[in-house]
C-alpha cells in the first residue's frame, strides 16, 4: 500500500499550488528519448539536476520539483506507476523511450540501481557507467520498475529505464565537477549509442 498522501495528481493539485509548492519544467528538443525526474527538487534532491545534466542540449527533459520548505516535500511524492501529472504524462507518451531518474536513500555508498523494461538500454547504461568507474547494482525489491504503468514505461515503446541514484552518489555529483562530468558523459553516450542503433 502506498504511503503517498495523494492517489493522483488531481488530488495533489487541489491542495498544492504551482510555483509555491511545486514547479514543472518541460524542455522539448524533439528527441525520441525523454529524461524525467518525477520527484525532483526537495522531494528526492538533485534528481532534477541530474536529468538536465544528462540531457544537455540533445534530449528532451521533464522535471516535477518540490519547492516547499525542507521536510515538507514528501507530500508531493506520487509513486511512479501512479504519476499522472498531465504535462509529464503527455511528454512521456510523446517520446519513444523514457529514462526516469530517482533518488535512493543510502547516504554512505555511491551507486546506481537500474530497472525498467528496456533491458537493452539498461545494459548499455550499466556498461558505460561501470567503464567510467561507477558502482551499478541490481534494483532492490520493489524498485525494478517493471510495472507497465510506471512512468518510465509510458513511452510509445512501452519500455524504459529507471535509474535510482543513491544519496551518496547524488552528493558526489553535486559537489564534484569531475564526477559530474564523467557520470553525465557516460549516461548520455549510452543514450546516443542506443538511439543511433534504433533510429
Amino acid at each position: 500500500m502506498s504511503q503517498d498522501r495523494y492517489r493522483n495528481f488531481a488530488e495533489l493539485s487541489e491542495e498544492q499550488t504551482p510555483e509555491v509548492d511545486y514547479r514543472i519544467d518541460y524542455r522539448s528538443r524533439g528527441s525520441k528519448i525523454l529524461l524525467m525526474a518525477p520527484h525532483g527538487g526537495r522531494i528526492e534532491f538533485y534528481t532534477d539536476h541530474a536529468v538536465r545534466m544528462i540531457a544537455g542540449p540533445l534530449f528532451s527533459c521533464y522535471t516535477f520539483s518540490g519547492i516547499k520548505k525542507r521536510g515538507e516535500n514528501w507530500d508531493l511524492h506520487l509513486t511512479s506507476h501512479r504519476f499522472d501529472e498531465p504535462t509529464g504524462l503527455s511528454a512521456a507518451q510523446d517520446a519513444e523511450t523514457v529514462v526516469a531518474i530517482h533518488g535512493q536513500k543510502q547516504k554512505d555508498d555511491r551507486f546506481v540501481m537500474l530497472g525498467g523494461l528496456d533491458t537493452e538500454l539498461c545494459r548499455r547504461i550499466e556498461k558505460n557507467l561501470r567503464t567510467a568507474g561507477f558502482d551499478v547494482r541490481a534494483p532492490a525489491s520493489g524498485m525494478g520498475a517493471v510495472h507497465p504503468a510506471n512512468i518510465c514505461n509510458r513511452g510509445r515503446s512501452g519500455k524504459g529505464v529507471q535509474m535510482e541514484l543513491s544519496a551518496g552518489l547524488r552528493r558526489a555529483l553535486m559537489n564534484d565537477s569531475f564526477c559530474r562530468g564523467k557520470f553525465a558523459l557516460a549516461s548520455r553516450n549510452a543514450l546516443l549509442t542506443v538511439s543511433k542503433k534504433r533510429w
